[in-house]
């Protein structure tokens, strides 16, 4: 069986860590509407930035709050190692278990979103699309690993 686009299954744990440390982030931050500068705010390259009250730029040094894009880079890299990450014992049945959760993922997200553009308008919207960037990426890990669970205990 060919698993060239899978990843070595030592890194599976560190992907847990890095999901699970970002999920929580991202869920306390929305919850207790942390900002992002909650813990200053540094220096960083934007290739573009556009502001409220600034004139648009390219290639500028501004200064950003960093904790959303961590959660995020935590969420998006732990996911990956989490979901496209062999199993000890990966095999073709798993390979299929792995095909149909990612087709799922992608029907359920779509389906998603889709109704978020018809029913739902302004900045909630605006929060579906970040939500959006994440939930297929967690819907296949979800979907896979409950799969894989019920096939183990057959």
């Amino acid at each position: 069986m060919n698993t060239q686009f899978l990843l070595p299954h030592k890194f599976k744990k560190p992907g847990w860590i890095l999901l699970i440390i970002g999920v929580i982030a991202g869920i306390l931050m929305n919850l207790f509407e942390i900002e992002a500068d909650y813990f200053g705010k540094a220096k960083v390259l934007a290739i573009y930035s556009e502001g409220f009250f600034t004139e648009d730029s390219f290639f500028k040094i501004i200064k950003n709050g960093l904790l959303d894009e961590i959660i995020s880079i935590f969420i998006i890299i732990g996911g990956i190692l989490v979901g496209f990450c062999k199993t000890k014992d990966e095999d073709e049945f798993i390979s299929s278990l792995r095909l149909s959760s990612l087709v799922w993922s992608v029907y359920v997200n779509y389906g998603i979103l889709l109704f978020a553009i018809v029913f739902i308008f302004d900045m909630t919207f605006m929060n579906v699309m970040i939500y959006n960037l994440f939930t297929m990426l967690l819907f296949f890990i979800i979907r896979f690993h409950i799969l894989l669970h019920k096939a183990n205990r057959l």
